[in-house]
């Protein structure tokens, strides 16, 4: 199962190509990363279709668990005009550790756009730090339940 997150795209988003700049892509996936697995304390915060059920880590300053990007591939597929609809990002754990999991991304023209179209592919490995000590921390069961439903596939880059 794929978690789906609309983004939607910044006119500054675009480079002097007229497609969205390599360096902004990194940021389209922290944007869904960060809707999918950060708890979000406001009504209506979450997800369509999620529900709270992988909002499980605390995001906000002072939390007591930081979530440090060991490791980022992308593979770029096409270029993306700038679109007025939100890119459908698609979010999928393809590992899950005893301290890290590999978050892995496909990068889509916006839902319900004809013909469908896959813009990129991405795979972050993310550590959780204990905030107090800075050493890595166990994924405890609370996120393992939240995120065993999106265990799927580790993603396998075309360039490899």
């Amino acid at each position: 199962m794929r978690l789906h997150v609309p983004i939607r795209l910044r006119w500054s988003d675009l480079d002097a190509y007229a497609h969205v700049n390599n360096a902004e892509m990194l940021r389209l996936l922290e944007e869904a990363r960060i809707q999918a697995f950060w708890s979000n304390d406001e009504p209506g915060g979450d997800l369509p279709g999620t529900g709270e059920s992988t909002a499980v880590l605390d995001g906000r300053p002072g939390a007591a668990t930081l979530t440090l990007i060991a490791r980022l591939e992308i593979e770029y597929l096409a270029p993306i005009p700038y679109l007025r609809a939100p890119i459908d990002i698609q979010l999928w754990i393809g590992k899950l550790g005893g301290a890290s999991l590999d978050v892995c991304y496909e990068v889509w023209s916006p839902a319900g756009q004809e013909p469908a179209q896959v813009f990129a592919r991405a795979s972050t490995t993310i550590v959780l730090v204990d905030a107090a000590s800075g050493r890595p921390r166990k994924i405890n069961e609370v996120e393992r339940t939240a995120w065993t439903p999106y265990l799927g596939a580790p993603l396998l880059f075309s360039r490899k």
